[in-house]
């Protein structure tokens, strides 16, 4: 499996528009919600999103890292 690397925010944030809603935005940062997930997943418009806020999004979305692979793949 590969690692979790740095991507842009537009690439991750089309990996969450897969059932995710944009909700609202403040500032630098995104927010996306769905029915079922309390918390809202945060993307920041930054050129690279770490690693950390990647792997933070996908366990309150609920998304393996076979399924972020999955998605990143299809946009």
């Amino acid at each position: 499996m590969p690692r979790i690397t740095p991507i842009s925010w537009q690439r991750l944030e089309n990996v969450f528009l897969t059932g995710f809603e944009f909700a609202r935005q403040e500032g630098s940062h995104r927010s996306y919600t769905k029915p079922g997930i309390l918390r809202p997943v945060v993307i920041p418009t930054y050129d690279e999103i770490s690693v950390s806020i990647i792997s933070t999004n996908l366990k309150t979305a609920g998304i393996s890292r076979e399924e972020y692979f999955r998605l990143l793949a299809e946009t």
